[in-house]
């Protein structure tokens, strides 16, 4: 039977990569406190074990996986990347490359003093930064370091070993460190640093009533009593009694007749009026001023929940608390803030920026929502159909860019077909992000293509490996576990470092920061946890598109520094 199984799988290479597929998430998913071997290590090393049965699968066959994966992630971090480099998030995009730096350099000269060969280090690399995609520009690379045949199978052969090994301590190290080790170091209450940020960017009105009023609403009815104060008021100047609150008048009873109002509807007395707003404002203010009714019928208000793609130049950059001003967005509420291509969730604070590229969760009526959708961007509503003529093209396009040679001093220079396929996908990402209307690749098939792209080109990378892999491991396993400690751990150090005393980063978004240029995600997750806050994530965003890239690319490097 196992005869048979190792033929059928050698004869028909296909079923060995989605063998490997299916135990690697299967396996991946399991985690303890936050932590696990995740999706990618977990198929690396499925796709070792299964590659011991002496299976060849064509290389192009990883090729294609591997530039639909890094297209993705250029289209899902182009607007981050673009706008980092671009604006107010300058400082952290420095920092990001600057973190990327010690990344590269460190493992670099462990693997010089450990005397690792190229193969090794990349690999050393990649399992220590967490940045597995590396492996695919280090493949391309030391295939044109002209060795032999033997040469260059036995350099590829060592990388997926070097990786697997150092991945496990590059990720849950990682995590360790920035939430729990990086505080201590520095002499952070994280907890207290996130509250105190909380508190200085709340002010002294805070936004929305008690933070509630653009994710938390209410809507009630209310009786117009004849001396009451709103009597001869436009709706808008009644809202505005309530000045440290969102509230809305959105329809009135009037002699029997129900209509929708407007910011200019006067109102009279004895109108009965639905006013939305947040829970704690409508019990405590208007509960105790006016006479409360109740009306099923005036308060049956039809509204929607809509995903708004922000690409407004005059939305861009602006603060919720000034946002909240304009007219354009009147009876509308936030409910959520995402950002970036790791959906990272933004606290919703009344300084907090808004950014094209953002996709905010508005609530409201449809005619509310309509109006300010107007002024944001484009609505994103939910589909299954990707637009695959502009994928195909852009890949294309990127790919062939990238297979330009320019020889200087006979060193022969390129992008690559997979470097292109990044650069394509981040303009293009960012295109897409200011104009909405081409181009719409759902999220789910953003996953896909970046999950499985890269899992399909990691199982035919330890597939491919798998005979050596047992060999290697041996010679140099514990030694290299513990130079991939080093690896990992100095570059955070350090980072932690620099953020606190050169760029004098905010302790609450400090070791964000270094997760995001790291692009650490299992260690967001720890130092969200560890601050009981989500503040921290707002240091993410920008890092993480910066280090996503440069990381990527340093897998490239490392072989021409060391080849």
């Amino acid at each position: 039977m196992l005869q048979w199984f190792a033929a059928t799988l050698q004869k028909y290479p296909e079923i060995a990569i989605f063998l490997s597929l299916a135990i690697g998430y299967f396996v991946g998913k399991f985690t303890y406190k936050g932590l696990g071997l995740g999706a990618v290590t977990s198929t690396l090393l499925a796709a070792v074990v299964i590659g011991q049965l002496g299976i060849v699968i064509s290389p192009n066959v990883k090729s294609v996986f591997f530039l639909m994966f890094l297209f993705a992630v250029g289209y899902g971090v182009g607007p981050q990347f673009v706008r980092g480099i671009a604006s107010d998030g300058l400082p952290q995009a420095i920092f990001s490359v600057v973190v990327c730096i010690y990344c590269l350099i460190v493992p670099v000269v462990v693997a010089m003093i450990a005397g690792y060969d190229v193969g090794s280090a990349a690999g050393l690399y990649a399992g220590s930064q967490t940045i597995s995609a590396s492996m695919g520009l280090a493949t391309d690379a030391i295939n044109r370091l002209g060795l032999t045949a033997e040469q260059t199978q036995a350099t590829l052969n060592a990388m997926p070993i070097a990786y697997a090994v150092t991945y496990i301590f590059g990720t849950a190290g990682s995590a360790v460190i920035l939430a729990l080790v990086g505080p201590r170091l520095l002499g952070i209450d994280l907890v207290a640093a996130c509250k105190d940020y909380e508190a200085r960017h709340s002010a002294a009105a805070e936004f929305g009533g008690a933070g509630s009023a653009w994710h938390r609403f209410e809507l009630r009815a209310y009786r117009i009593k004849p001396d009451g104060r709103a009597v001869g008021m436009t709706a808008k100047q009644a809202e505005a009694m309530v000045p440290d609150a969102r509230v809305f008048v959105e329809r009135i009873r009037r002699d029997g007749r129900i209509e929708e109002a407007t910011a200019d509807t006067v109102l009279k007395a004895g109108d009965v009026v639905a006013v939305a707003g947040p829970r704690d404002v409508l019990v405590e203010v208007l509960g105790q001023a006016a006479e409360e009714v109740n009306d099923p019928e005036l308060q049956n208000v039809r509204a929607e929940g809509v995903d708004i793609y922000v690409t407004s130049k005059a939305v861009d950059g602006k603060t919720l608390s000034e946002l909240a001003k304009s007219p354009t967005v009147r009876g509308v509420f936030l409910r959520k803030i995402v950002r970036g291509a790791t959906a990272t969730v933004i606290p919703i604070l009344p300084d907090t920026k808004i950014h094209r590229g953002d996709i905010l969760t508005l609530v409201g009526r449809p005619q509310d929502i309509t109006a300010a959708t107007k002024g944001i961007g484009y609505p994103d509503r939910a589909t299954d159909v990707a637009d695959v003529a502009f994928i195909g093209a852009a890949i294309v396009l990127g790919a062939l860019i990238g297979a330009f040679v320019l020889n200087v001093g006979g060193v022969p220079l390129t992008l690559s077909t997979a470097g292109g396929a990044l650069i394509s996908g981040l303009i293009f990402g960012w295109l897409r992000s200011v104009h909405p209307t081409f181009g719409r690749i759902p999220s789910s098939t953003v996953w896909f293509m970046n999950s499985v792209g890269l899992n399909v080109f990691i199982a035919v990378v330890g597939i491919s490996a798998g005979p050596g892999f047992v060999a290697g491991l041996k010679e140099l396993g514990v030694s290299l576990f513990l130079w991939g400690v080093v690896a990992t751990s100095v570059p955070l150090i350090l980072a932690m470092y620099t953020g606190k005393y050169l760029f004098k980063f905010d302790p609450a978004i400090l070791f964000g920061a270094c997760a995001g240029a790291r692009t650490t995600t299992a260690a967001l997750g720890m130092i969200t946890d560890a601050a009981k806050s989500q503040v921290p994530a707002l240091g993410y965003t920008v890092t993480y598109a910066i280090g996503n890239t440069l990381l990527t690319i340093w897998g490239m490097v490392v072989v021409l520094l060391l080849g």
